[in-house]
C-alpha cells in the first residue's frame, strides 16, 4: 500500500493538518446549506464527500478546478469552502452551473474557464468528444473530476488528461472518480458508464502524472460489475475507483 497523500506531497501543496481538520469542517457546514436540495443530501452518505476531499489533500486556500460539474453536486461543496482563501473554476459542460452561479451569491466566486469548448457525440465510439481541451488556466493546485471519464473518447480522453497536465503546477495533483468496469472487458450495453481502472492509470501516467495512491472509499464488494449503473439493482451502490496522481515537481 501506498503511503498517505499527506506523507506524499511536499509543504508546497499541502498546509498544516490543523489546516486540514478547517477544510473538512468547511465542507461538513456546506454539506447543511439551504442551496442543497434534499436529493442532493440524501447522496451525501454514498459519495462521502469530506472523506474523499480529505484523501485528495484539498486545503481551503488551494486553486481547484472541478471538470465537467453537471447540475453542481460537488460545486455547492467546493465553492462556499474555498470561497476566502482559495479559487473554484468550472470547465467543460458548465451549462447548468452557470446558472446556478448567477443566482446564488454564495457560490459567486467560482470562475467559468473553458467556456468555448463543446461536447459532441461520436457516433462510432458513443461517447464524446471535446472541440477543445484547453482550460484556460495555469498554476492550478488541483484538477478533480467526478464519474466522467467514461463519458469520453479516447482521443477526447488522451486531450483532456495532456491539457491537466498543463494547467497544474508541479506538484500538482489530479483526482478521479469513475464507476468501475471490468478490466479489459469490451464494451456491451451494461458497461458504457462504466471504466476500466487499470486503462484508466495508463492513459493518465502516459500524459506525464505519477501515480500516487487509490482508496477505497467507493469500493463496493457487492457491486458485480455486471449492470449499467442506472439500473435501479445497482443505482446508489456502484463500485467506483477512487485515484490520487500527481504532476512531478
Amino acid at each position: 500500500m501506498l503511503k498517505p497523500i499527506s506523507a506524499l506531497l511536499l509543504a508546497a501543496t499541502l498546509t498544516s493538518p490543523v489546516m486540514a481538520d478547517d477544510f473538512s469542517d468547511k465542507i461538513k457546514q456546506a454539506l447543511k446549506s439551504e442551496l442543497r436540495s434534499e436529493k442532493e443530501k440524501a447522496r451525501d452518505r454514498n459519495r462521502k464527500p469530506v472523506q474523499t476531499l480529505d484523501f485528495f489533500g484539498i486545503q481551503d486556500d488551494m486553486k481547484v478546478l472541478e471538470l465537467i460539474p453537471g447540475s453542481g453536486w460537488y460545486t455547492k461543496l467546493l465553492a462556499p469552502a474555498l470561497r476566502d482563501n482559495g479559487q473554484l473554476y468550472l470547465a467543460l459542460g458548465t451549462g447548468r452551473v452557470e446558472k446556478l452561479l448567477e443566482n446564488e451569491t454564495a457560490l459567486g466566486k467560482a470562475k467559468i474557464v473553458a467556456k468555448d469548448s463543446e461536447f459532441k457525440y461520436n457516433e462510432t465510439e458513443k461517447l464524446y468528444d471535446l472541440t477543445s481541451t484547453d482550460l484556460k488556466v495555469r498554476d492550478l493546485d488541483a484538477v478533480l473530476t467526478f464519474r466522467n471519464y467514461h463519458n469520453l473518447t479516447e482521443k477526447t480522453r488522451t486531450q483532456l488528461n495532456e491539457s491537466v497536465f498543463k494547467a497544474l503546477k508541479p506538484g500538482g495533483i489530479y483526482g478521479v472518480v469513475d464507476h468501475t468496469r471490468r478490466h479489459m472487458q469490451d464494451n456491451d450495453n451494461e458497461n458504457g458508464r462504466r471504466f476500466d481502472p487499470v486503462l484508466a492509470i495508463k492513459e493518465i501516467q502516459a500524459a506525464g502524472f505519477e501515480f500516487v495512491d487509490y482508496s477505497k472509499l467507493h469500493y463496493r464488494p457487492d457491486d458485480e460489475l455486471r449492470y449499467e449503473v442506472g439500473r435501479k439493482s445497482v443505482t446508489g451502490n456502484t463500485d467506483r475507483f477512487t485515484f490520487l496522481f500527481k504532476k512531478p515537481e
